[in-house]
This record gives C-alpha cells, structure tokens and sequence, in this order.
C-alpha cells in the first residue's frame, strides 16, 4: 500500500520534472527473480528504474541511511536493505539471493559508485545471478537529471549467461563484465534515438 501511494508520487514528480520515458518494460518478466542491472549516474538512479514497473523493486541502501530519522522508516517500507560501508556483508548476500530465489526483482548497479566510466565493476551482480538463478535485465538510464529534460530508461532482454553456467566455475569478474556489457550496448544504441 505504502509503496503504491509512494510510487505514484514519484511517477508524478518525474513525469513533471524529468518527462520520464521507459523503452522495454515488456522485457521485465511477469513473474520469478528478476536481477535488474543499470548504469549509474545519481542518487535519483533506484526510483528511476523502479517506479513505472509493475513489480516492487528492490534496493540495496548504506546501513547509515536507516539510521536517519524518517527517512530511515521509509526506504524500509520501500523495500530497500541495509549493507554496511566498506563491502556487502554475508548477511547481505544471503538476503539478496533469498529475495531472489523468492520470486522478488531486485536492482543494482554493477558499476558499484556513480560515474565510474571504464571500471569492470563489482562482483555482485555475477554472485547474485549465478547463485539464485534470476532472470538478469540489463537497464540503461539516459539523460542529465535536468529539470523539464527527458530522461529516459530502456530496459533489454534478458542477459544469456549460459556459456559462463556451463563452465562450471564462471569467473565473477567476466560474468559482471559482460553483464556492464549489455547495460552498455542498450545506453550507446538509443542514446540518439532519444535526445
């Protein structure tokens, strides 16, 4: 109920501000674990990649944050969980799968902090999909965060990571690098077609 009323708050204010636009959305399956892999440019990132789907999102947040008085409380509701500064602890992990596994979609940013053009990333992403089987959709998030400009997110088709399941211990860091790949290839594809 909160996370309705909050997301259709959101809708409004982007939709006024930023002219939100999502490209894919028929990408994002129904039903199962969905990992959700974007790029990163602002903190304005999670909401943007979840508040046109029909599906709750899930984020990971800085522990700190839900020490914050009334913000706390609220990205709580919001589904969100805490991982502590200075690298994802096991109980983080251990949440991250099991929301997976259950059916949820969970987000994250491969690329770890904002504006790391080049980076192969973090391993996260690679650990989360290997081990719980989820569904992983690439997201490319276009635009400036300019008020009144288009922004705009386009979600691609699930990412194949057969060749890297079928070699029976996948290499973390080329399985993320492929899947920064693919968050890659959709930004440089439509990044013209949307300006």
């Amino acid at each position: 109920m909160f996370y309705r009323f909050a997301r259709g708050l959101c809708n409004l204010f982007y939709a006024l501000f930023f002219r939100l636009r999502v490209i894919g959305r028929e990408n994002i399956p129904e039903v199962g674990g969905v990992l959700l892999c974007s790029n990163h440019i602002s903190n304005f990132d999670p909401p943007t990649v979840g508040i046109r789907l029909k599906r709750q999102v899930h984020f990971m947040a800085k522990a700190e944050l839900f020490q914050i008085p009334v913000l706390g409380p609220i990205i709580n509701k919001l589904g969100a969980f805490p991982v502590k500064r200075g690298g994802v602890s096991k109980e983080s992990i251990k949440g991250a799968i099991s929301l997976l596994r259950d059916g949820h979609v969970l987000g994250i940013f491969p690329e770890g902090t904002r504006n790391n053009p080049g980076g192969i990333g973090k391993k996260g992403a690679a650990m989360f999909a290997l081990k719980s089987g989820a569904a992983v959709i690439p997201a490319a998030i276009i635009g400036d965060y300019r008020l009144f400009r288009r922004m705009t997110v386009v979600y691609g088709k699930p990412v194949d990571l057969t060749s890297f399941t079928e070699s029976g211990s996948p290499d973390l860091e080329q399985v993320t690098e492929h899947i920064m790949q693919a968050i890659q290839a959709l930004a440089d594809e439509y990044r013209n077609k949307v300006a």
